[in-house]
């Protein structure tokens, strides 16, 4: 057969066969999904973490392709090391982006607070090391995060010798949309804010969260931040 005919073939039977979905505590590897199959893993509830930086595109457009190199690895390493830090396991770092999900108890309080030392990370080291090493570059860092939490599954997708894991969930979806909005660094949806615990909720008896309507999303109820966990 042709390549044509191969693929209306794989796709026929991805349509027809019926699913088989096993559950999991734990956040599943490629290896434990079968690729030409309809095989899912299901971690019931969980919670994902997009970061992203903002502005990446004028940033490689208006400065030497090693400063952009800098600053993508100074983010991601910092978001990566404070997120294992918190218990989320890395799914995937996607140019200047980093997804996460966070399974257990606290998952949301756990993803929160990763959030907000992101942004401490960008404000109070990342922020001033560029000053420091480049203080005429007028350069200034920005960056988004978004957080949802919802039942969550996983799946294989690909081809043999290049293939990924794929998240089918609302939360997988929505952390990555909240990265694309403005004037907050830090943005969750109400089922995050709902179940975080009052110390991500609160600095000094001070809400840190201000609510929000999505109006892209049928004014779907979220929250924003600006605030930063110190990181000791």
């Amino acid at each position: 057969m042709n390549l044509k005919d191969d693929l209306l073939a794989e796709i026929q039977k991805t349509f027809a066969e019926q699913w088989e979905e096993q559950s999991t505590a734990s956040i599943p590897s490629a290896e434990e999904l079968r690729l030409n199959a309809n095989h899912a893993k299901n971690l019931d509830y969980a919670t994902v973490l997009y970061a992203d930086l903002n502005g990446s595109t004028s940033m490689v457009n208006s400065y030497k392709w090693w400063f952009s190199a800098e600053i993508y690895k100074a983010y991601l390493r910092c978001a990566g090391a404070i997120i294992k830090s918190e218990d989320g396991i890395i799914t995937a770092y996607d140019g200047d982006r980093i997804m996460a999900i966070f399974t257990g108890k606290y998952k949301n309080t756990q993803a929160v607070k990763a959030a907000l030392k992101i942004n401490y990370s960008v404000h109070k080291i990342i922020r001033p090391a560029i000053k420091a090493q480049y203080p005429d570059i007028t350069f200034l860092l920005n960056h988004t995060i978004g957080i949802d939490t919802s039942e969550l599954r996983a799946a294989r997708i690909g081809v043999k010798g290049d293939n990924d894991l794929v998240w089918i969930g609302r939360a997988a979806n929505f952390a990555a949309k909240l990265t694309t909005r403005t004037g907050s660094s830090v943005w969750i949806t109400k089922a995050v804010y709902e179940k975080i615990n009052n110390e991500a909720k609160f600095a000094n008896d001070i809400n840190m969260w201000e609510p929000k309507l999505w109006e892209t999303m049928d004014n779907f109820e979220i929250y924003c931040s600006n605030y930063t966990w110190r990181i000791d």
